[in-house]
């Protein structure tokens, strides 16, 4: 599945549950917007310029009302509890599971 699909896949799936939120009138981006984005850069990880210049250079199409880089963190600090809803908690597995590619990795910078 290429970005493009996954994201607007995504978004499909995150607009549905959130369809009840109205947008604000002032607001560029509608809530699931601001949701996916939020998910992207956790997905994505990295820094915020990063995923920013990452964004804005791959997918600026899909999202045509983003806002500048400052505002667009600071939207997902205020709306950091729609987008948690959507993110797996930690549990033991996951991070057992994880803890061999930390070895790897590493073990490879040596």
């Amino acid at each position: 599945m290429i970005t493009v699909e996954f994201i607007t896949a995504l978004f499909y799936e995150i607009d549905e549950q959130l369809r009840a939120i109205p947008k604000h009138p002032e607001a560029h981006l509608w809530p699931s917007a601001v949701v996916i984005l939020g998910l992207l850069h956790a997905l994505k990880g990295g820094g915020n310029r990063a995923f920013s210049r990452w964004l804005t250079r791959d997918y600026r199409p899909l999202f045509p009302r983003l806002p500048e880089r400052t505002r667009l963190f600071r939207l997902f600090t205020t709306h950091h509890d729609w987008t948690q809803a959507f993110l797996a908690a930690p549990t033991v597995l996951g991070v057992i599971d994880t803890y061999g590619i930390e070895l790897v990795r590493r073990e490879s910078m040596n």
